[in-house]
């Protein structure tokens, strides 16, 4: 299947908290495969399925080579002092903002079979898992800037041309 078109900044699905899934059908399996397909694109660390319009809770990664998925992820663990790290999204492209993370994530949730899994790392894994788990709960990364930083950021998401 092709990649799934990404939702932008301002769509309402972008803010909404994403239902759990109740049973893995064959909805869930080929929404697994649209997630799998659109974060294979370069440049890609993760795509959640609120960002393809499924309000389902369910994300893809794509980090170091290492490629999956988690359904009903769950952060159950962060560590380290947060630091400042440059973070986009394919929600808000075009922009990059200093956004604080924590340097170690850990993420538990099922797969297809309904067997639980856990995904975890540092340095952009980190990242990518707080970043789509934040997608899942209706944030954004600009959810996260400062005052200062999030006017600056929106004012350029106003000036921008895909807005």
């Amino acid at each position: 299947m092709p990649e799934r078109p990404i939702r932008l900044f301002g769509d309402p699905v972008l803010k909404t908290v994403s239902a759990p899934v109740e049973q893995v059908d064959d909805r869930v399996r080929a929404l697994v495969d649209d997630l799998l397909d659109s974060v294979r694109l370069p440049g890609r660390a993760g795509v959640a399925a609120s960002q393809i319009g499924v309000n389902l809770r369910a994300f893809s990664y794509n980090v170091d080579g290492k490629v999956g998925y988690v359904l009903n992820p769950v952060l159950v663990e962060v560590s380290g002092e947060p630091e400042l790290l440059d973070e986009g999204c394919l929600s808000v492209p075009g922009l990059w903002q200093k956004t604080r993370r924590y340097p170690f994530a850990r993420v538990r949730g099922i797969d297809l079979e309904g067997n639980e899994i856990e995904v975890s790392g540092t340095g952009i894994m980190a990242q990518a898992l707080q970043h789509e788990t934040d997608h899942l709960d209706g944030l954004l990364y600009l959810d996260r800037l400062d005052k200062e930083e999030r006017r600056a950021a929106m004012k350029a998401v106003r000036e921008s041309d895909w807005f």
